[in-house]
């Protein structure tokens, strides 16, 4: 028989918070003969004694603890439900955590994130800004934005865009060391090389006419900062390997210029990730689509 009120599954909750099935009662607002009633027929209902009762306490069996756990995590999905109706009736407001590369924020999200926050007054912005990755569970972090494939499967991932990092370099280089023409010249410049979780990105690859060069690179700097690496390059202390959407605007000045155009790299995919098993704020889904919808413009 299936359980038919979920007042009877808050009489299991409350009395075993409690350790008293009167206390429950006055929890319910609700007469200790009606508490009484309601566990009875829950009882009734499976079977199965879900609670002993004595003298002095009351315990809950076997049977009373595993029903015990899925309840709370009925009464916890109507919550956030709730929650979620509730707000998706209202205008957007409250706090958003983000955590997104450095670069990638310089090139293009500063700007989103304030026509977004400028649409909707209410909602405040906590940036974390880095190329380190955060923990999005244990940094309470409702939005994470990274590069690469997924490694943790306790996130839910949104695809935002793939994108093909290109080779550039300063001006003042390319003057002191020449034009690599080929992926193999490579090997004879001095390349800044970036990063990340203790891991430099040494193999470069590219793919042109369906046939892949990989390219081990050089250089005296590696770093597991983006804007560093792209100091380093305006400067010209070296080649540099980044997205296009992150270097637009350093190539439309001048200041980097794109080498091997005739050559493309393995796709780049961006992401959005985003905490599983919990309730997920229309603030943090609004602004999902609204990225979304920004890096499909710019894909490449």
């Amino acid at each position: 028989m299936k359980i038919e009120n979920m007042s009877d599954l808050a009489v299991l909750i409350h009395t075993a918070r409690t350790g008293s099935l009167t206390k429950a009662a006055a929890v319910m607002s609700v007469t200790p003969a009606a508490a009484s009633a309601m566990l009875k027929r829950l009882e009734t209902q499976l079977g199965t004694r879900l609670i002993e009762r004595s003298t002095r306490a009351l315990r809950l069996t076997a049977h009373g603890q595993t029903l015990l756990e899925y309840a709370n995590r009925a009464f916890e999905l109507v919550a956030e439900g709730e929650a979620q109706v509730t707000e998706d009736q209202g205008e957007l407001e409250g706090t958003i955590r983000v955590a997104a590369p450095s670069d990638l924020t310089r090139a293009v999200l500063l700007a989103w994130f304030d026509e977004f926050l400028i649409s909707h007054p209410r909602v405040h912005l906590s940036l974390f800004v880095g190329d380190r990755v955060l923990d999005v569970i244990r940094d309470e972090v409702d939005l994470a934005i990274r590069y690469g494939e997924l490694v943790d499967s306790q996130l839910v991932v949104r695809p935002l865009g793939v994108f093909y990092p290109i080779v550039t370099a300063a001006p003042s280089y390319l003057a002191r060391h020449g034009i690599p023409t080929s992926p193999q010249e490579l090997e004879k410049h001095n390349c800044v090389m970036f990063g990340r979780g203790g891991r430099t990105h040494r193999l470069w690859k590219f793919e042109k006419d369906g046939q892949w060069e990989h390219v081990r690179v050089n250089g005296d700097r590696s770093v597991d900062d983006a804007s560093l690496a792209r100091e380093w390059a305006l400067v010209g202390a070296g080649i540099l390997l980044k997205t296009p959407l992150e270097q637009r605007r350093d190539m439309d000045s001048g200041t980097l210029v794109r080498l091997l155009e005739d050559w493309q790299t393995e796709p780049y995919p961006l992401n959005a990730l985003l905490p599983s098993g919990r309730f997920l704020p229309k603030r943090v889904r609004v602004m999902v689509d609204f990225l979304s919808a920004k890096f499909q413009g710019t894909a490449s």
